[in-house]
């Protein structure tokens, strides 16, 4: 039993500690947090609403093209992570497929810029 307890030391001291450091960094936030914002503060930031407002309200559907041109470019490009770390063992093929892959992702993106989707007025 003792030898149990001893093994699993390190793992409470760990836990103690970061419990107590949790709960004294939300009182510490509780202490000295700001109890009324400034106006710039609570103002429209990038989705172009006040944000304290009417949580059914309807906004543009441009903010959700933005963030979905955003997550399908940004999702490809995650592509090229593994390609890159295994690039020393891929074949021309391998190598070939990756790049028109790039070509159909420029072209994609060459495309929405021109349209003016990512465009905000």
């Amino acid at each position: 039993m003792d030898e149990m307890l001893r093994e699993y030391l390190p793992i409470m001291i760990f836990l103690g500690v970061a419990i107590a450091l949790g709960l004294m960094l939300i009182m510490a936030a509780a202490i000295i947090a700001v109890r009324a914002p400034d106006p710039e503060k609570v103002s429209a930031y990038e989705c172009g609403f006040n944000a304290f407002d009417d949580a059914r309200m309807k906004f543009d559907v441009r903010f959700y093209l933005v963030a979905i041109l955003f997550i399908i470019f940004d999702l490809e490009m995650a592509f090229l992570f593994p390609w890159a770390v295994s690039f020393a063992g891929l074949t021309d093929a391998a190598f070939w497929s990756m790049i028109v892959f790039l070509v159909v992702l420029t072209v994609g993106f060459a495309y929405e810029w021109k349209k003016g989707a990512m465009e905000w007025d």
